[in-house]
C-alpha cells in the first residue's frame, strides 16, 4: 500500500528491513544477528555482496554494523562507557591493519551551528588527538613502544566554507597521507524508535549531507585513496515518515471502503513533508552525551589500542 510513498533512511538495516517478503531472500545480501544481553545491546551486521543486491538496497557493495542500543539516550555513564567499549570492537573489525602502528584521520561533518548536525563536530572536541606528540617527541611520551597517530578535521559545511567537504578533506589528505579515514555524521531514520538509540558503522565511505538528502561529493575508498570507515548515528527523521506511519496505521484499522479511498488519496499529497526533518525536543543534550560514547568508542579502539599492551 506504500508503494508510491517513498521513506527516507541512511541505515542499512531499515534499506534491508524495507524490501518486500517476496524478496526476503535477496541474493547477494547476507544478515547475521548478534544480542549482547548484559548490555541490552543488539547487533546486526548487513553485508552487501553483488552489485544487483547493491542496485536492490540502494547502498554500496560492503559491510553495515548496526547497533542498537534502547537506553543510549539516557543518562547512564556507566551504560555509555558500555556501548563505546562495544563500538571499539566494532571498529576494529572493521579496521584495516588494526594490529599495526597508522596514521588515523578523524572528520567530523556536519554543521556545528545545527544541533541534530553537530554530531562530527561535537566528536572531535573530544577525541584522544596524537599525531602532534608522536611526530615531535615519538611513542616513548605515551610510556608505550607503538602509537597511532590520530589527527581530526571538522571541514564545516559548504555554505560557510564556499568548498565541499570532499575538496577539504582531499586535500588534508593528500598532504597528510592518513592510513586511514573515520567519518562521523548525523544520519536519517525510517523509524523514530531508532531515533538517537542507533549506531551504524560502515567500510563504504559516507555522502556528506546525505542525513537531510542534500548528497555532495563521496567521501570513498576510490575517491580519496585510503579506506574510510564511516560511523553515523540517526538524528532526524523525514516529516512524510512519520505522516506515512500514522496513516498506514488508521488505514489498516479503518474498515470503511469510502474512508479508506479518501485517506489513500490524501497519503499522496504530502510529497513536501519530504524537504522536512524531525527530531527530539531533547536533541541538544542527546547530541552531547552520543558525542562523548563515540569518541570514546574511537579513542579505545585508535588510541588505545597499544596503551594497554
Amino acid at each position: 500500500m506504500m508503494e508510491n510513498f517513498q521513506m527516507r533512511t541512511d541505515l542499512a538495516l531499515e534499506a534491508r528491513e524495507s524490501i518486500s517478503e517476496a524478496d526476503s531472500e535477496l541474493r547477494g545480501v547476507r544478515v547475521e544477528e548478534y544480542y549482547h544481553e548484559e548490555e541490552d545491546i543488539r547487533v546486526t551486521k548487513v553485508m552487501i555482496d553483488t552489485k544487483n543486491a547493491a542496485k536492490a538496497m540502494g547502498k554500496p557493495m560492503g559491510i553495515y554494523v548496526t547497533m542498537e542500543a534502547p537506553a543510549m539516550v539516557e543518562p547512564d555513564e556507566d551504560y555509555h562507557r558500555e556501548i563505546s567499549c562495544r563500538l571499539a570492537e566494532e571498529i576494529l573489525e572493521l579496521l584495516p591493519g588494526a594490529d599495526s602502528e597508522q596514521s588515523v584521520l578523524v572528520v567530523g561533518l556536519g554543521n556545528r551551528e545545527v544541533t541534530a548536525d553537530a554530531l562530527g563536530p561535537q566528536v572531535v572536541d573530544n577525541l584522544f588527538i596524537t599525531r602532534h606528540i608522536v611526530r615531535e617527541y615519538g611513542t616513548a611520551a605515551y610510556n608505550c613502544s607503538k602509537m597511532n597517530q590520530i589527527s581530526a578535521l571538522e571541514p564545516g559545511v559548504m555554505a560557510k566554507t564556499g568548498m565541499e567537504t570532499a575538496e577539504i578533506v582531499k586535500g588534508v589528505v593528500e598532504e597528510t597521507r592518513p592510513d586511514v579515514l573515520i567519518v562521523i555524521d548525523a544520519l536519517a531514520a525510517r523509524s523514530t524508535k531508532r531515533l538517537n538509540r542507533t549506531i551504524q558503522i560502515t567500510n563504504t565511505g559516507i555522502q556528506p549531507g546525505s542525513g537531510v538528502g542534500n548528497h555532495r561529493n563521496a567521501l570513498t575508498l576510490e575517491s580519496l585513496g585510503v579506506p574510510v570507515i564511516a560511523i553515523g548515528i540517526p538524528t532526524v527523521v523525514d516529516a512524510a515518515t512519520i505522516v506515512g506511519d500514522a496513516l498506514e496505521k488508521m488505514l489498516e484499522e479503518d474498515k470503511d471502503l469510502e474512508n479508506v479511498k479518501y485517506k489513500e488519496k490524501q497519503r499522496l499529497q504530502f510529497a513536501e513533508l519530504n524537504n522536512m526533518y524531525m527530531t527530539g525536543k531533547d536533541i541538544d543534550a542527546v547530541i552531547k552525551r552520543v558525542s562523548f560514547t563515540v569518541s570514546e568508542g574511537i579513542n579505545i579502539a585508535v588510541g588505545e589500542t597499544f596503551m594497554t599492551e
